[in-house]
């Protein structure tokens, strides 16, 4: 028990050595990869962000730092991470399965029960979510997103103003139960 309170001089120099080293190595790794490595695009940008603080966590705590073994598995889960966004971005099948498909759980002021269901959302964590975005009236809204990352989008408006922007929704199931403007958008699309 008393060991729960103390630590060597050498254990305490190792953990700031290895916590520097990592630091370093993380850094580096960043510049190299982007900052997309700490995104929450996808469930599986949420995953690696989860992945590398553990790695980081377990290392810098541990009595014997493994600094090498944490760099090549810092490295590692930075270079799945790059192969997975480029199958993403050039191949469909790759993101069907990486991702989640985003869902519509309110179209205008109503509540899609069925999609709630679906997701395990409930209407209390609804009603939070729109208080979060400062919706003051149910019927301000024209559409809740639960997006492939498992956050809440909110998209409201006043009612008599612009629509909905159909491109707002591509991808989205069930969006063809929320109320479009006219799809006029000519953007590109990602691949």
């Amino acid at each position: 028990m008393s060991d729960w309170f103390t630590a060597s001089p050498t254990a305490l120099v190792a953990v700031v050595l290895s916590t520097l080293g990592l630091y370093v190595v993380l850094i580096a790794l960043i510049r190299v990869v982007g900052l997309r490595s700490f995104s929450k695009m996808s469930s599986f940008d949420f995953a690696m962000t989860v992945a590398v603080g553990s790695v980081l966590a377990s290392t810098i705590i541990t009595p014997s730092p493994p600094l090498l073994q944490a760099s090549v598995a810092l490295a590692s889960l930075f270079g799945v991470q790059l192969v997975i966004a480029a199958l993403r971005k050039h191949t469909s099948w790759a993101e069907h399965i990486v991702d989640n498909e985003p869902i519509v759980l309110m179209a205008g002021d109503r509540i899609l029960y069925d999609n709630l269901s679906r997701t395990r959302v409930t209407e209390s964590d609804l009603w939070a979510k729109l208080r979060e975005a400062n919706v003051l009236d149910p019927q301000e809204v024209r559409a809740v997103v639960l997006e492939t990352t498992g956050d809440i989008s909110v998209l409201h408006g006043q009612p008599d103003r612009v629509d909905l922007h159909p491109c707002l929704l591509r991808g989205v199931r069930d969006a063809d139960r929320v109320d479009l403007g006219e799809d006029d958008y000519e953007g590109g699309t990602d691949g």
